[in-house]
């Protein structure tokens, strides 16, 4: 397994730049400095992020997407110990 992460990821499964062994290990996305939940798919070198729009849903029930611009840092996530 890659220590690296893609340019572009998606969490979308039909989506081409989905991968789901990465989703699983746990990837976080730091966004202009700030920590996001809430992204959807990113892409590093055109510097952008697609985040929910609300609850909206598009016809086939997918989330309504909005594009953000700006710095983009994708990260693996710490596991937490139990007990």
């Amino acid at each position: 397994m890659t220590d690296s992460l893609p340019d572009r990821l998606s969490t979308n499964p039909d989506s081409p730049y989905y991968d789901a062994a990465l989703l699983e290990r746990g990837v976080g996305i730091r966004f202009k400095g700030l920590e996001k939940t809430n992204v959807e798919e990113y892409c590093v070198s055109e510097g952008w992020v697609r985040v929910a729009a609300g609850t909206a849903k598009d016809r086939h029930g997918n989330p309504l997407t909005i594009k953000l611009k700006g710095a983009v840092e994708p990260f693996f996530q710490e596991k937490k110990a139990d007990g």
